[in-house]
């Protein structure tokens, strides 16, 4: 026979393992993201964000770099990005970066699965955690 006190244990257990399940799916603040996307022609780079705890952000895109800013409310996600620095850029990379920032200011909501964050707009961006 089961006594009180093991069902009262079973069931904080069961609430701190949820808590942390959801925890572990939030939005991936203090995290570097890799973007799910193949080099350009010419070049091994692939753009990566770096998001602090405050959601600052830190851009490196295929040639450009930068700031931005993300918002978290439940599910909906703002970016707001910052100063964008041109690099002397070739036009193809100049264009992608450009239409990088353009698709991340458009996301309006975000979903996390494990170690992929998905950001929904016009156009999804999928972006992997860096492993170290």
């Amino acid at each position: 026979m089961v006594s009180l006190k093991q069902m009262v244990c079973a069931a904080a257990a069961l609430l701190v393992m949820s808590a942390v399940a959801r925890a572990q799916e939030g939005f991936p603040f203090g995290t570097e993201m890799t973007l799910e996307a193949a080099p350009q022609p010419g070049s091994k780079r692939i753009p990566n964000i770096e998001i602090g705890d405050n959601g600052e952000v830190v851009l490196e895109l295929w040639c450009k770099g930068g700031k931005g800013q993300f918002s978290v409310a439940g599910s909906t996600v703002i970016f707001v990005p910052g100063q964008i620095q041109d690099r002397s850029c070739p036009p193809a990379k100049a264009q992608a970066d450009d239409d990088l920032v353009a698709a991340l200011a458009a996301v309006e909501t975000w979903k996390r699965q494990g170690d992929a964050l998905t950001l929904i707009g016009p156009k999804t961006l999928r972006f992997r955690e860096n492993g170290n």
